[in-house]
């Protein structure tokens, strides 16, 4: 005889699809063009269910946008995991380097880069991305500065202006993005003492 299922597994259950159908229309029509009518019939659940678990829509592409910035970071931080010891700036650039991947896969760069910012603001977007990448950024940036591998700079406005390159460079179309890297590097390469 089987358990039975409880009412928690399938409210995860029923979060778990509202997100994933959300993460799909959000992707690709944008969170204006989206409506919540099409996120429950995507999801297979009611219009009370979507309500039981998220105020509207924009708690649940809060949740989505929240969700994505964890798979970024789990991402850059798999870039330097398999290295013993691969050196602050080594550890910036693959850090970039799987930022850069990660931001190719589709439907991210309309998430977080096009509707993110215009949707929830940049005090929200801030505090989500600070749980995140930028997290691991500012650690990596304060690593390099304490390891004298890099000129010693303000952390947190290095860390920024980075955060800010690197999205500029997930911006660029794909034929251009070998440029971004390149200079990318530069940049950082430049940074050292």
């Amino acid at each position: 005889m089987q358990a039975r299922r409880s009412q928690e597994d399938r409210g995860a259950d029923t979060q778990r699809a509202l997100v994933s159908a959300a993460r799909h229309l959000f992707a690709t029509k944008g969170y204006a063009a989206t409506g919540t009518p099409e996120i429950v019939a995507a999801a297979g659940v009611t219009r009370g269910a979507l309500y039981h678990h998220y105020a509207d829509k924009l708690a649940l592409f809060q949740t989505v946008v929240e969700q994505e910035h964890a798979l970024l970071a789990m991402a850059i931080n798999a870039a330097n995991a398999g290295d013993d010891e691969p050196g602050p700036v080594k550890a910036l650039m693959a850090g970039g380097e799987a930022f850069l991947d990660a931001m190719q896969e589709p439907g991210r760069r309309q998430l977080l880069l096009v509707d993110a910012p215009a949707v929830l603001g940049r005090v929200t977007l801030d505090a989500i991305n600070a749980r995140h990448g930028l997290r691991t950024l500012i650690e990596g940036v304060s690593a390099a500065i304490q390891a004298k591998a890099i000129k010693a700079l303000p952390v947190l406005p290095l860390a920024h202006l980075l955060n800010a390159l690197f999205d500029r460079a997930a911006m660029a179309e794909p034929d251009e993005l070998a440029d971004y890297r390149k200079t990318i590097k530069a940049l950082l390469r430049g940074l050292k003492t």
